[in-house]
């Protein structure tokens, strides 16, 4: 059964065309995110694990190691079944800081430029062969369908020419997918939908192959079993060679491939979040290696039934040839391209993120002033095909010499030399990049001489430089050669790392990559003030365009803005940026632009705790916790909701005067929350709170009793406790002369006493009052014996003369000692408030007692002159006083004619209803301020200058209309075009027998009073 090219070539076409499809459709969200964003379509993109290797060599190995065979799924299934403890926090410290390759976790770890250029050295001499196993993979089964009439037709050594443009043909079009599709720094989702149809493709295939060995060959399981009766020698080819070494060490080797791997890792960690759903990794990834370890021995011994003659790797598709099924054949042709192309693409982009971070970067200057972005992209490109074109030019050199499963050996056992180093990552922070840079080169000298050199020219045997002897080497030794790599690898990394110390850099990366990374919350501090200034500091090594791009990117993925000012804030920033430019350009060349342009001041926060992240980081970990660390937990989180909710104002303030808490209560009390508060700094906050809290965190008291401050317009007393806290390394610290403030953080209490102080004066007014009426009391009765005197002297002078003026001015002087009288009698009323008795009131006409206000002030002669506008109607009559009425006006006139300006106009009118008269005295001065109107009215209580005025007046008159059943409302401004001029509004009961006076009302009558000064 054979094929026309045309038609293979076509059929390949259309396939890629496919992927391109499915690639593009995703980036355009034409496919629903639904299916894209399943953690099942995430699992299913792992599968670039299972590269030709898997569909057509793992074949040959189960042919040479029989169950051994098994121990590549098992290997890398048992890592995936444990990934909490293995895998989760490599991709929690890979998604925290942006790493996107192999080789940027080491340097990150390790803290090494010289550990990324060497990672990616040796990743690249060991992946080339990887590389080399899918085209020759495709390129041999292209030959097999369209170049062989006869399937016996050996691939190994014939037909180079023709299949060698073949498989440049598959490159290039590979490489035209890749540079589209994984050029650019963003996640490539349509890379990740296309990776997840071709391992559901694969597995597919596979399945269809599997069943027709079974069912086609040999007629069911039955069928199966009967055969395997009758050869049992087959049942043998499988049990023997587990009980050789060189099993146990294929599970060593394929353990650490879903780790060492670049493509895995690219796919897993930098592409892929499933990694951080360890719940669903945990059985999804196993199962998809379980369906793929299914078919494999039922085609192993379908081939051997049907005497398929061509090499045990390509059973897979020399069954369904010799099963005559040309469906199926394409099919298993099309699993195979699958299975090729997506691992060829990822391993690409892996290899192509590690030669540009750790090799061309660091070297290589960008021009600032042009498009970073464009020239990374173009510069990714041209990595890009160079390595299409490294891959195929090595798959040229070897000339078909080597199988699928020894070019598969070669390369896994070189990334295995990975695995100590890794280990050390999370388990073991002693290990450093002396040993890391030791062990590795050990390893892979060992690895190319006894594995890449023999592949390349295929020598056997070396000479040993001392003695006769020779050293074996080769593909027949590769047992032996991975035990001496590895194991020369471990000893010298434990025994350098040991003997060597690390650096300070090295050693704080260490507790950051530890399991326990809390170990180490530093609270570091910045010399930047504003997010603004990250920019100007970026201009420099990235251009103004780029800084500005990337800090405004940054800002967006936090939710901050460009005014922000906080530190724990623009601590966020630094690391959020720090971690974009690591996706950028590398981790390596972001940290020392970071580094140099953006420091942390490490040793001004060595002993700080960053109080914010440990809080940020166990509320992403609590779902984790359990046991003692969970209960531990639930304890913090009880202390922490009761000083939220502690009814009294708490904030606590690092050494830095770092906003570190701030309760529910502090943020009642001040009005700023917390969320707008916490991780500032204490200058950064609004008056009056940035002194008073400033000036007391520096005090030396630690109480602070009744501080008055004004918020909204209004005197409050605010009482203020602090205390040191002392920090965990508080102990470890050098006692220093002076207050704790400069060694410790600080807590600080306010208690709100507004409202005891407000009662205290309250009672001092109370007892001041009382005082009054004593004093009226005395007053009036020390003032009474001269009133009385005057008075009986006027009755006298009455009847001692018939002049009528003298009669006039007797009348008037007894009208004034009445008055003045009452005046002292409306003091003592007044101290003792509910004494009047209404049952003494008369009906008052209120126009007269205007008049008679008016009159008395205008004797006033060296008052401002100002006119008084009497225009209350003549029927405005009420129950009262008459006296205390004519002590109203006098008082509200006399402040109105205070306020007004020389010649200014005061205004009395009157309305009336049913039951009410209204009486308005209006000003056109400068109007009272709204802060003053709820005061103005309290005894004592004056806006005008010392000395001026006692406070009084106002309050008096209160008192009067209170005491007449009526009620006084003020309006300030009443002009409010001009904001001027002020209201006073008196509502009185009207005299019940003024409705039926009938009196008419005068529409205007004019008054002028004082002098014009």
């Amino acid at each position: 059964m054979t094929f026309e090219l045309t038609h293979v070539a076509l059929l390949c076409l259309l396939y890629l065309l496919v992927i391109f499809g499915i690639a593009t459709l995703t980036e355009r969200d034409w496919i629903p995110r639904k299916i894209t964003e399943h953690p099942i379509t995430y699992v299913m993109s792992l599968g670039i694990f299972a590269s030709a290797w898997a569909f057509y060599g793992v074949i040959d190995l189960a042919f040479q190691f029989g169950y051994g065979a098994l121990a590549y799924y098992l290997g890398t299934g048992a890592l995936f079944l444990f990934a909490p403890v293995l895998l989760e926090p490599i991709t929690e410290l890979a998604r925290r800081h942006q790493v996107h390759s192999l080789a940027d976790l080491l340097v990150f770890r390790y803290h090494s430029h010289g550990i990324g250029a060497l990672t990616t050295l040796c990743m690249l001499l060991g992946i080339l062969p990887l590389m080399a196993l899918q085209i020759q993979a495709i390129a041999d089964t292209m030959h097999i369908l369209t170049v062989s009439r006869d399937p016996a037709i050996p691939v190994v050594g014939t037909g180079l020419t023709f299949k060698d443009l073949m498989a440049l043909t598959y490159c290039g079009i590979l490489a035209l997918f890749t540079v589209l599709f994984g050029s650019n720094r963003e996640r490539h989702r349509g890379l990740i939908t296309a990776m997840a149809f071709e391992s559901l493709i694969k597995v597919f295939s596979l399945m269809a192959i599997g069943l027709l060995a079974v069912y086609g060959v040999f007629d069911g399981f039955g069928g199966l079993e009967n055969w395997l009766e009758r050869n049992p020698e087959n049942l043998a080819l499988l049990h023997s060679p587990i009980r050789e070494g060189a099993s146990h060490t294929l599970l060593l080797v394929f353990v650490a491939t879903a780790v060492t791997m670049p493509h895995i890792f690219h796919m897993g960690v930098a592409e892929n979040p499933i990694l951080r759903n360890t719940r669903t990794v945990t059985w999804a990834f196993p199962l998809f290696l379980l369906f793929l370890a299914l078919p494999i021995f039922p085609i192993l011994w379908a081939g051997f039934e049907l005497s398929v003659p061509l090499p045990a790797q390509y059973f897979t598709i020399g069954v369904p040839i010799l099963a005559e099924s040309p469906v199926l054949t394409i099919i298993a042709f099309i699993g195979g391209l699958s299975a090729s192309t997506g691992a060829v693409v990822v391993i690409t982009l892996a290899l192509s993120t590690m030669v540009m971070n750790h090799w061309l970067l660091p070297f290589l200057r960008l021009r600032r002033r042009q498009d970073i972005y464009s020239q990374l992209v173009w510069l990714r490109r041209a990595v890009i095909t160079s390595l299409f074109v490294g891959g195929y030019l090595f798959y040229w050199m070897l000339d078909n010499r080597q199988s699928l499963f020894h070019l598969a050996l070669v390369a896994f056992i070189e990334t295995l030399q990975f695995l100590p180093g890794i280990f050390a990552i999370v388990f073991w922070m002693r290990g450093n990049r002396r040993g890391v840079i030791a062990g590795l080169t050990a390893g892979t000298i060992v690895w190319a001489v006894g594995m890449l050199v023999p592949m390349l020219t295929g020598i056997e045997d070396i000479a040993v430089p001392f003695g006769d002897g020779s050293l074996s080497v080769g593909m027949s030794h590769w047992s032996e050669i991975t035990l001496i790599s590895l194991g020369l690898n471990t000893l010298i990394f434990v025994g350098v790392s040991m003997l060597t110390r690390q650096t300070e850099e090295e050693a704080y990366s260490a507790e950051l990559c530890a399991a326990d990374e809390l170990s180490h919350p530093v609270r570091q501090a910045l010399d930047v003030h504003s997010a603004g200034d990250f920019k100007s500091r970026l201009a420099k090594p990235l251009g103004k365009v780029t800084a500005s791009r990337e800090v405004d990117l940054a800002l967006r993925q936090l939710g901050l803005s460009i005014s922000e000012r906080r530190p724990y804030a623009l601590r966020r920033l630094r690391d959020q940026l720090e971690a974009n430019l690591s996706g950028l350009i590398g981790i390596h060349v972001a940290g020392e632009i970071m580094d140099n342009h953006l420091p942390y001041k490490l040793a001004e926060a060595r002993d700080t705790v960053d109080i914010n992240l440990i809080e940020n980081r166990l509320s992403q970990y609590r779902s984790h916790l359990t046991g003692m660390a969970a209960e531990l937990n639930n304890l913090r989180l009880y202390h922490r909701k009761t000083l939220q909710e502690l009814p009294m104002a708490v904030c606590s303030l690092g050494r830095d005067k770092e906003i570190l808490m701030w309760n529910r209560a502090m943020a009642v009390l001040t009005g700023i929350t917390s969320d707008d508060v916490i991780g500032s700094h204490l200058d950064d906050l609004a008056q009056p709170w940035c002194e008073l809290l400033g000036n007391f965190s520096q005090g030396e008291d630690a109480h602070l009793y009744r501080h008055e401050i004004n918020l909204g317009g209004r005197p409050h007393w605010i009482s203020l406790h602090k205390a040191a806290i002392e920090g965990p390394s508080s102990s470890r610290r050098v006692p220093q002369p002076g207050y704790a403030k400069v060694e410790d953080d600080q807590v600080i209490l306010l208690e709100d006493v507004t409202e005891t102080q407000l009662l205290e004066q309250e009672l001092i007014h109370s007892e001041r009052l009382a005082s009054v009426g004593r004093l009226a009391a005395g007053v009036a009765h020390e003032i009474g014996n001269p009133i009385t005197g005057i008075a009986c002297l006027c009755q006298n002078l009455r009847y001692d003369t018939d002049n009528p003026e003298v009669l006039d001015t007797a009348d008037q002087i007894l009208s004034q000692t009445d008055r003045v009288t009452r005046i002292v009698q409306s003091l003592v009323s007044y101290s003792h408030s509910g004494q009047n008795k209404k049952s003494a009131f008369e009906a008052v006409i209120l126009r007269e007692c205007a008049a008679e206000a008016i009159s008395l002030l205008s004797l006033q002669k060296d008052k401002k002159y100002v006119y008084y506008d009497n225009e209350i109607a003549v029927n405005a009559i009420i129950a009262g006083d008459q006296q205390k009425m004519i002590q109203v006006f006098i008082n509200l006139l006399s402040n109105a004619r205070d306020a007004s300006e020389v010649e200014g106009r005061v205004i009395l009118e009157s309305s009336e209803d049913d039951d009410n008269i209204t009486i308005t005295v209006t000003d056109d001065g400068e109007g009272i301020a709204e802060e003053h109107i709820d005061q103005i009215l309290e005894p004592f209580f004056t806006t005008k200058d010392p000395g001026e005025g006692t406070g009084l007046g106002l309050a008096l008159v209160y008192s009067i209309v209170d005491d007449h059943g009526g009620t006084l409302d003020i309006v300030s401004p009443v002009d409010r075009d001009r904001n001027r001029g002020a209201q006073i509004l008196i509502k009185l009961p009207r005299h019940l027998n003024s409705l039926l006076t009938g009196t008419p009302v005068v529409s205007e009558a004019s008054y002028e009073g004082g002098t014009e000064q």
